[in-house]
């Protein structure tokens, strides 16, 4: 039995991602949010006995979950780090391009479950939200550290919130009299400072998805991943990417678009179609999950999957 069945997660638009990335069962593809290996297994399973597979991902447990794996299948490899550094850590091991690369984006329920990793306002625990607990400054660290024009912008630009000057205000005047390092008083400070709350939604919902995409750097590592795809991808390759936060979806389709116009040139220039220097093109309209998929699933509610295509 897997040292993690504990710890449950139902994988999101799994069928539709796996499908929309494989294009070649012998091809080399990448999992860049391994997380418990979902998306991998349904993978795996399309994939010829000369296919192979690298995961990715921060999270310990993760990569426990993706050893397991390892042992299971040779055709499988794990590697614990962010999917911003994929292009050179794949090169470390051989390989400059692949077929496809697939990216679940976001926080697993594994990890918002677990009241230690600090991610859920819904139950108490230490103040930390890292994907991997060993690196980088925590949530508490951030919130202690931070000056208040950052948090309000963080607020404002990661989390959408009205409110983010009001909620900057009260974090670091609570800091002053004792530090913030419960996921609780956090959540206590927020919902206090929130004058006008959403209905069915906890009013520190937009901020803790702030405060945990700035911990992770996780735009700034999306941004990095989706420029390196261009030149992982071998011609025909593929791109699926499901996004749960707007900002996230964004980029993405801002990122495909850009690549399926090309170079941005002057209006009436003559050029040649090859001369444009289009990247990639979607395939087909964004995906979202189906009325039965979100009932059996709540988490499943914002999810949107995007597919490119690498052109030759």
């Amino acid at each position: 039995m897997s040292l993690l069945s504990d710890l449950a997660h139902t994988t999101v638009l799994l069928n539709e991602t796996v499908d929309g990335c494989v294009v070649d069962p012998d091809g080399v593809y990448v999992d860049g949010t391994f997380g418990r290996g979902g998306h991998s297994r349904l993978l795996l399973s399309k994939l010829s006995s000369n296919g192979k597979l690298i995961g990715f991902d921060k999270d310990p447990l993760a990569i426990a979950s993706g050893k397991e794996l390892e042992a299971e299948d040779a055709r499988f490899r794990i590697v614990q780090s962010s999917f911003a550094d994929m292009k050179d850590e794949l090169a470390c091991i051989g390989i400059n391009q692949v077929n496809g690369i697939l990216l679940d984006l976001g926080v697993s329920s594994p990890q918002l479950d677990d009241a230690e990793r600090g991610f859920s306002f819904m139950k108490d625990g230490p103040l930390d939200m890292r994907m991997n607990p060993d690196a980088g400054l925590s949530a508490a660290e951030w919130v202690a550290e931070t000056a208040e024009a950052e948090i309000a912008r963080v607020l404002k630009e990661y989390g959408e919130e009205r409110f983010a000057k009001r909620m900057a205000r009260a974090l670091v005047e609570a800091r002053k009299t004792e530090d913030i390092t419960r996921t609780s008083r956090l959540a206590e400070i927020i919902k206090q400072a929130n004058p006008a709350w959403e209905k069915h939604k906890h009013p520190a919902t937009r901020a803790f998805q702030a405060i945990r995409i700035a911990v992770n750097n996780e735009l700034g590592d999306l941004e990095n991943v989706l420029a390196d795809s261009v030149d992982l991808l071998l011609p025909g390759g593929r791109l699926s990417v499901i996004s749960f936060h707007s900002l996230e979806d964004r980029m993405v389709k801002r990122f495909i678009r850009a690549q399926e116009k090309g170079k941005d040139l002057p209006p009436g220039l003559p050029v040649m179609e090859d001369q444009l220097g289009k990247t990639m093109k979607k395939i087909g309209k964004a995906i979202m999950p189906g009325r039965e998929e979100i009932e059996r699933n709540q988490r499943a509610r914002s999810a949107v999957l995007r597919i490119a295509e690498r052109l030759s």
